[in-house]
């Protein structure tokens, strides 16, 4: 490795510090690193460019501009962080091993579900408290939430918008640029909450929907799978969720689950309003 001054910083921190500098390509490999470090650390180029939806020689092109000679100097550091991470997380203490939930030779069915497991305690793990607060309480007290997902996203938001309409909140989606879509992001001031869904690389919708809201002084949440996503970080509030899986599509389970404990921790805040409303949907 050939990276002058920059001993002092985790493979992670350098990343975040440098995100900026990176093409496209590479910045959708430095999310992937950052937000999935364990399976970067013991992961081939190949497998990480595909979790990442890149190819591998973008995997090799970013640890050559972190300064690397190639990606098994990259993956020395991932390893370096990982285990220093978990000796810290356990006190320095041997780690304790659990019965796995299926043998080695698990089928692909069982590996899918493994994954999903997974991603529930890692989006368990990562999710913020003080952000789901202040999420909730956003959401409770919102005149009008607008929320924005696209392709596959777009029912994860439809999903949202019933889980608050059965409270009685006041919510639109907007799914695509159609002309009404256009209209509900026009609609958007400093009364309405945007609420963005981003699965990889955000789409330029969702992009154009948080830049109009931070324009309008419109608070905004961002629940994304990256950390880094650039609809994250134009969030006044952000909600991770992991989505890694072996299928050829991103698993969505801990989105659900993030999704459905969201709207059940705003119905937590009042449970005597709610009541009726719930009792009524039950009983239909």
């Amino acid at each position: 490795m050939s990276r002058a001054g920059t001993s002092a910083l985790t493979l992670s921190e350098e990343i975040r510090q440098r995100f900026d500098e990176f093409s496209r390509s590479q910045k959708d490999v430095g999310q992937y690193i950052v937000d999935h470090l364990d399976e970067a650390a013991f992961q081939t180029a190949e497998e990480l460019a595909r979790r990442a939806s890149t190819s591998s020689s973008t995997v090799v092109r970013f640890a050559q501009a972190l300064g690397f000679e190639g990606f098994p100097e990259l993956q020395a550091a991932a390893r370096d962080e990982y285990r220093r991470g978990r000796e810290s997380s356990n006190g320095g203490a041997p780690e304790l091993t659990t019965q796995p939930l299926f043998p080695i030779d698990q089928t692909d069915f069982e590996a899918s579900l493994a994954a999903d497991h997974t991603n529930l305690e890692d989006t368990a793990r990562k999710v913020d408290r003080d952000e789901v607060a202040a999420s909730v309480e956003l959401i409770s007290r919102a005149e009008r939430i607008l929320l924005c997902g696209t392709d596959q996203m777009a029912f994860f938001a439809s999903y949202l918008r019933h889980l608050l309409m059965l409270l009685d909140l006041r919510c639109e989606v907007v799914a695509s640029p159609s002309q009404e879509g256009l209209a509900r992001l026009g609609r958007i001031d400093e009364n309405t909450l945007v609420i963005g869904f981003s699965a990889g690389r955000p789409h330029p919708l969702v992009v154009r929907a948080m830049k109009l809201a931070r324009h309008r002084k419109a608070d905004t949440i961002a629940i994304a799978d990256a950390t880094l996503s650039e609809v994250a970080k134009l969030a006044d509030q952000r909600l991770y969720y992991s989505s890694n899986g072996p299928a050829y599509v991103r698993s969505h389970t801990a989105l659900l689950s993030l999704i459905q404990s969201l709207a059940y921790a705003v119905y937590a805040l009042d449970e005597s309003a709610y009541a009726d409303r719930i009792k009524a949907f039950r009983l239909k």
